[in-house]
């Protein structure tokens, strides 16, 4: 069976009653992890994105990161 509920104060408070007997293993499953506004931004590539100065790093990022040869372009 499946019950629904909420985390509140450290607690999982199920929307209706349950009785189970003592020591009866549960599993707890979530359902949606909401990200807190902080760990959202470190999400955006756009915040995260700097000037580098290297004109063709995303077509040579294998020779800037390993030192492959740089690939020849159009």
């Amino acid at each position: 069976m499946t019950y629904h509920g909420r985390v509140s104060g450290g607690q999982i408070l199920l929307e209706e009653p349950l009785e189970l007997a003592e020591g009866v293993a549960v599993r707890v499953e979530v359902e949606s992890l909401e990200l807190d506004e902080g760990i959202e931004s470190l999400l955006s590539i756009p915040d995260l994105a700097v000037e580098t100065g290297i004109p063709d790093l995303a077509e040579n990022i294998d020779h800037y990161l390993y030192g492959h040869p740089k690939e020849k372009l159009g």
